[in-house]
């Protein structure tokens, strides 16, 4: 039994005659006697007694009729169903990013997709990325935004690298320190310092290394939490000082509420964020969207910053963010 012979069974049963169920399925009337003949057999009960050229409905043909609209209905939504998930309509996507990333990145990221894809179920986790990367090892995640050193030796593991962050001092515009210049670790130390709740064990013995500071680095902060909003709010109303990644603060940067001090030794450190997946996992195909997404976001990110910086995109190693100053071209005096 297959769902086309269900088909011509309910062609015959909503037209009474063959020759009128035929022309409507685009078959002969020996083809469609034969089909019909073998549902029966497959059933192993009679569905039609036939009269000359008419077909009566049998008891196990009236009592059948309403399951096989269901069997050919659901086998029709099957199909649409695959198609639109196709198109990126349906489906289900589960993602995880850093909180520095989701602060700006997730809401938006969440409403474009519904809105593009009102039947896509998402789900999101906001951790660090240990944490996302263990998820994702377990299966409980497509994909994740974050660091993608967390994925450097695992062969099953697929890498994008999208956006190069790199690392600084911050403190709210109007601190005693803003105005500074060359300001050493004794000068940052007499002011409380917030560190992030997780940062990979090779940055914390580089920030050690560059500073001259004791192990475990933790020691030296008055403040740690994992909360990017609450470091927000910390740098932001008082004269605690944070070391972090550029995109972490770039909407304070952006709205003049932070600022970047000028530290030395500068924090020399640099990490990938960018997309972590399963190499040999299908995804439905609103993961494309939301990739695209991701690139986007960084793309305007990396812009945003190297305007705030004076500094062209792309450009390479000057002070503290890592790209190339702008030139201006001066205009002779008349």
């Amino acid at each position: 039994m297959n769902t086309r012979q269900l088909k011509h069974f309910l062609a015959v049963m909503d037209l009474g005659s063959l020759s009128a169920a035929a022309q409507s399925v685009h078959l002969s009337l020996p083809a469609l006697s034969r089909s019909v003949s073998a549902l029966e057999t497959a059933l192993g009960v009679p569905l039609f007694d036939r009269q000359g050229r008419r077909l009566h409905p049998t008891p196990y043909a009236t009592a059948y009729v309403e399951r096989a609209r269901r069997i050919v209905f659901n086998e029709k939504e099957g199909a649409r169903s695959l198609a639109l998930m196709r198109a990126g309509e349906l489906g289900a996507l589960s993602f995880g990013m850093g909180s520095s990333i989701a602060r700006s990145l997730l809401g938006p990221m969440m409403r474009r997709l519904s809105t593009e894809s009102p039947g896509l179920r998402l789900s999101a986790m906001v951790q660090s990325s240990d944490v996302l990367f263990d998820a994702l090892l377990k299966e409980r995640l497509d994909f994740f935004i974050g660091d993608v050193r967390m994925a450097a030796h695992e062969p099953d593991m697929a890498v994008e690298p999208v956006y190069p962050s790199t690392f600084g001092w911050f403190a709210r515009a109007g601190h005693p320190l803003a105005s500074r210049k060359r300001i050493g670790m004794e000068a940052l130390r007499a002011y409380p310092l917030v560190l992030a709740g997780y940062s990979d064990p090779t940055v914390m013995r580089r920030m050690a290394e560059i500073y001259g500071l004791s192990l475990p680095l933790e020691g030296h902060f008055a403040l740690n939490t994992d909360d990017v909003n609450t470091i927000h709010e910390l740098v932001t109303t008082g004269d605690v000082i944070a070391p972090a990644t550029d995109i972490s603060l770039l909407s304070a940067l952006g709205q003049g509420t932070v600022v970047a001090l000028d530290v030395e030794p500068r924090l020399d450190l640099e990490i990938t964020l960018g997309i972590v997946r399963h190499a040999g996992r299908t995804l439905a195909p609103a993961a494309e969207r939301a990739f695209a997404i991701v690139r986007e976001y960084f793309a305007d990110a990396a812009e945003r910053i190297a305007q705030l910086r004076g500094y062209d995109a792309g450009g390479s190693g000057s002070g503290s963010g890592g790209a190339r100053p702008r030139r201006t071209r001066r205009t002779p005096a008349r």
